[in-house]
């Protein structure tokens, strides 16, 4: 499902949260900030994900169990479709950091551009999308919502 324009408001706009996010808010005893938000995000049906989000959480699971619950969890939420023009805006994006001289995880400028395309603002734990964010190439610091910030 591609997400639809939500305007410019971002408490109507959709929030991508990043596998990073996900990690501090279902960990136990991690971060009450991280599980607020996202719970929240869930709440108000603005959740989304995708199926590179979906990849790194699901394979981070211990048991058949746990894998079952958060598929199912996870298959709730709003899903973000990886078409051929979001693979092209990533590997645009992938060769203009490289231009600066910046290099990041793949799968990282895929999310980015996951979010670029749908209109999302960004939830995450990854420094490496504030950095995206601030070489003005892709999604603004306004469409990126770090968990990390207070917390150094």
């Amino acid at each position: 499902m591609r997400a639809e324009n939500r305007g410019t408001e971002s408490a109507r706009r959709l929030t991508l949260i990043d596998t990073s996010a996900w990690i501090l808010a279902l960990r136990k005893g991690d971060s009450l900030r991280a599980k607020d938000e996202v719970d929240r995000q869930v709440l108000e049906n603005r959740a989304a994900t995708s199926g590179i989000i979906m990849l790194e959480l699901l394979s981070g699971t211990r048991t058949k169990r746990e894998y079952q619950e958060l598929k199912e969890d996870l298959g709730a939420l709003i899903q973000l479709e990886t078409p051929a023009k979001i693979w092209e805006r990533a590997s645009h994006l992938a060769y203009a950091l490289r231009r600066k001289g910046i290099t990041v995880p793949s799968t990282d400028i895929l999310i980015t551009a996951i979010a670029m395309e749908n209109g999302c603002i960004l939830l995450h734990a990854d420094r490496h999308f504030d950095l995206i964010a601030e070489q003005e190439l892709a999604l603004t610091p306004s469409d990126v919502r770090s968990l990390l910030q207070g917390e150094d």
